[in-house]
């Protein structure tokens, strides 16, 4: 996006905004710290200059963070099964996660493991663990030893366990640190948790941040709700572009949003079409012949009690 700003920046951009020496041998410039476009040789010629610069530099920093917020994330924030290789299902329950190596492992690879093994002696199909009968007492030590290595998955669970147990203190500090390692799922429970209170003081700047942090890292659900957001904000125009990105990922509520904006008149019906070919697309790839049998298989084994 060209701006002026940045014409600037183009023709003086080794020579202090506010004094105009150039860099030489002697001199050294830095760069704004915020837009990261114009460059000062030291922190008084900033400091003076800071009035004049101060509304061109909101602007490009508003518009440097909405080139990554609409960027369209390669795959969603599961990414992909690490066994087969096809994209995870957005659907949690189809894809669980592994104690002993954090790996989220889709139901198809842990049926065909557990079938290849008899149904004996379970192993993990990634790291090839083997867990002893006493699964609850393991799989808390397992957890453990990837929290103390920094693993943000491992810690991210944690956190589910603790709020759902009423640590809601413990839970929160987990999923600050899970976040600030950059886990997409953290940073989306953490904007839920600012939504409604839980654990924490309503906060709706650290809701949104903390939710467009996690569709930066490809929540389909928390792209979903920054759509909304924009939508209560009379932004329908942002909003639309979320909910594209959100429905591209295969988020049934996104795309339910996109035909109400074009029932509405403000999507037009080839941008539905097209979003629709992206969302199925997403879907169809989630699938296949051993993962449908793993549902089959999981769901006569439910049924047996």
């Amino acid at each position: 996006m060209s701006t002026d700003l940045e014409e600037t920046a183009s023709t003086t951009s080794w020579c202090c905004a506010s004094c105009g020496i150039c860099q030489v041998d002697d001199i050294n410039l830095k760069k704004c710290a915020a837009c990261k476009s114009i460059r000062y040789c030291s922190v008084t010629c900033q400091r003076e200059h800071r009035p004049q610069h101060k509304a061109d530099c909101k602007k490009r920093v508003a518009e440097l963070r909405d080139e990554i917020l609409f960027r369209q994330p390669e795959s969603s924030h599961l990414g992909d099964c690490p066994i087969c290789l096809l994209p995870l299902s957005l659907d949690v329950q189809k894809s669980p996660m592994q104690s002993c190596c954090s790996k989220v492992i889709c139901n198809g690879c842990m049926v065909a493991s557990i079938l290849h093994k008899g149904g004996k002696n379970y192993e993990c199909p990634f790291c090839r663990h083997e867990y002893s009968k006493d699964d609850k007492t393991e799989t808390d030590v397992n957890v453990m030893k990837r929290i103390e290595v920094n693993d943000p998955v491992a810690i991210r669970e944690s956190a589910i366990r603790h709020g759902k147990s009423g640590g809601l203190g413990t839970a929160m500090e987990y999923f600050k640190k899970a976040a600030a390692l950059g886990d997409a799922e953290a940073h989306y429970q953490l904007g839920m948790s600012y939504t409604i209170g839980r654990g924490v003081e309503r906060d709706a700047k650290k809701e949104k941040y903390h939710m467009e942090e996690a569709a930066i890292g490809g929540h389909p659900a928390a792209r979903d709700a920054v759509g909304i957001m924009e939508m209560r904000m009379g932004n329908q125009d942002r909003a639309m572009k979320h909910f594209t990105i959100a429905a591209t990922l295969g988020h049934d509520g996104a795309m339910d949003s996109l035909r109400m904006g074009h029932a509405l008149g403000g999507v037009r019906k080839e941008d539905v079409d097209i979003a629709l070919g992206a969302y199925q697309a997403a879907v169809d790839a989630t699938k296949s012949p051993q993962r449908d049998l793993a549902e089959k298989y999981l769901a006569e084994f439910a049924a047996l009690g």
